[in-house]
This record gives structure tokens, sequence and C-alpha cells, in this order.
């Protein structure tokens, strides 16, 4: 009597099955078809993301030879248009190169683009931290002190791996001034930083011995 009833059950469920199959065949078709389409538009955006990266690679390099070969008008335009693209790894490239072969001299651009690079989403928090901290160097030599800190705000007041550059950029900058109170502040925060990085906190230190 058991074994009739467990076939049964089994009648029903395969019966139900094919009712529930018939019913929502479209529906069932629909969504298997969109799921393709989303794998298929998956695939083909990685594939266009590489090209754009193998491309934008190749003009990189380009305009860096453009620059040596003397044609230094070109590879402006074009390091300055891949600064513009926002491209996680060669926007800040392009910008670097512009800062250290002295192609733009204008601050206000040169901080400009700094932002451009920075306001990137698809930045890794620790990279969009270095280039916080290397636009605070770019300023340190001119720039006040309120504005000073307020580019490594972002950093000091975090756990990045650079706050203990940012640190010792301020106490430079403060010493470099003549506020040696100021300067052996931040100092002394690097000290007691658990995450200092050791070269910063071993220059630190002497820094400490030889000069307060």
């Amino acid at each position: 009597m058991d074994e009739e009833i467990a076939i049964i059950d089994r009648s029903a469920r395969k019966e139900r099955l094919k009712i529930f199959f018939t019913e929502n065949k479209k529906k069932l078709i629909s969504i298997i078809v969109l799921i393709i389409l989303i794998i298929f538009a998956y695939l083909i955006y990685g594939d266009f993301k590489k090209k754009k990266q193998i491309e934008l690679a190749n003009r990189y390099n380009l305009a860096t030879i453009e620059f040596i070969s003397g044609n230094k008008i070109k590879s402006e335009n074009e390091l300055i248009d891949i600064v513009n693209y926002k491209d996680k790894t060669y926007s800040p490239l392009a910008l670097y190169f512009l800062i250290d072969n002295n192609i733009i001299n204008d601050i206000k651009k040169i901080n400009n683009f700094f932002d451009i690079v920075i306001s990137n989403k698809n930045l890794e928090k620790e990279i969009k931290n270095l280039i916080i901290y290397k636009k605070a160097l770019f300023n340190s030599e001119f720039e006040s002190e309120n504005n000073l800190i307020l580019i490594l705000k972002p950093i000091i007041n975090s756990d990045s791996i650079w706050k203990s550059h940012a640190l010792y950029l301020m106490a430079e900058y403060f010493y470099s001034k003549n506020e040696k109170q100021k300067s052996k502040e931040f100092f002394n925060e690097i000290m007691e930083l658990k995450n200092s990085n050791l070269k910063i906190k071993t220059e630190t230190q002497k820094r400490l011995n030889r000069d307060f």
C-alpha cells in the first residue's frame, strides 16, 4: 500500500512539474535567453576593456617616445588626453610624466589634473591615497599650511599605509618654516603610529635625536 502511495506521489509531482513548465514556458525561455545575453555582454565588455587598455598603453608609450624625440607639443596634448581619460593605470602615469619632465608648469592646471585622476572611482583605496600624497608633495613648496593639511586630510584621518609619509611631509614642512614645535608634534605622531613605515620611523627617530 505504501509503495502504491509513493508511486502516485511521484506521478503527481511529475504532472505538476509538467503543468508548471507548460504554463511558464515563455517566461523560462525568456529568463534563459536573458542569462545567456548577460554572459555574452560581460565577455564582450571584458574584451572591450582589455583592448582599450592595450590601446591606451600604446598611446602612452608613443607619447613618451614623441617627447624624447623632440615633438613636445604632440606629446603634451596626448598625455593630457590620457589624464582626462581617467584610466586607473595610465592616467596617473601620464600625469607623473607631465610633472617629472616639466612639460606643464602651470600649478593650477596640474592640480586640476590631480583632481581628475583622484576622482576616478575605480582607483584602489591605497593607490588613491598615494596620488593624494603626491599631490601634497607637489604643492608643499608653495601652498599654505591650511591648504596642505586640507589636501592630506583624507590620509591623516585614516589608517592608510601612506599616513606616516603624510605626517613626515607635514613635519618637514613646519621644520622648513622654522616652526619646530609643530614639526616635533608631527614627528612624535609618527613614532606613536602602529603601522608607520619602518624607513620613515627610523628617519624620524634620527631627526628627533638630532634636531630637537
